[in-house]
């Protein structure tokens, strides 16, 4: 059964005028270290494409947030929620500390698409109740 359903849209010249004003800051408030690492190896190769990764996990985290119902606030936070590759290459969420737990004891599973094009970043993200 559906939980919630969540979707975002990014314009991803908004993320690079963040950057430009807090400085890499912005990034470490929503990025999670092993992102934080992706974003840094992606930024060093071409600027565009840190800052595009940037947008989509920031879009993922946004639609998440808005699936579970609970926007950005306690136990949703942007470093608890991370998006991750399965091997296959298929976008998931991994979730750390008390959003983990919260999410568990609900029995709650997500599936997440996310893209980018041009000048926005979007994403989907659907929570099921697996119980």
């Amino acid at each position: 059964m559906i939980y919630g359903i969540g979707t975002d849209i990014c314009d991803i010249r908004r993320i690079a005028k963040a950057i430009e004003r807090h400085g890499e800051r912005f990034a470490l408030k929503i990025l999670t270290e092993h992102e934080y690492l992706t974003y840094q190896s992606r930024s060093a190769r071409f600027a565009d494409r840190g800052i595009r990764f940037l947008a989509t996990r920031f879009s993922v985290k946004e639609a998440f947030s808005k699936a579970i119902g609970m926007g950005m606030r306690m136990p949703m936070w942007w470093t608890r929620c991370e998006v991750a590759k399965l091997p296959s290459g298929q976008p998931t969420i991994e979730l750390h500390g008390d959003l983990r737990e919260w999410f568990e004891a609900r029995g709650l599973r997500a599936h997440v698409s996310l893209s980018d094009e041009s000048d926005y970043a979007i994403s989907y993200v659907i929570v099921e109740d697996s119980r």
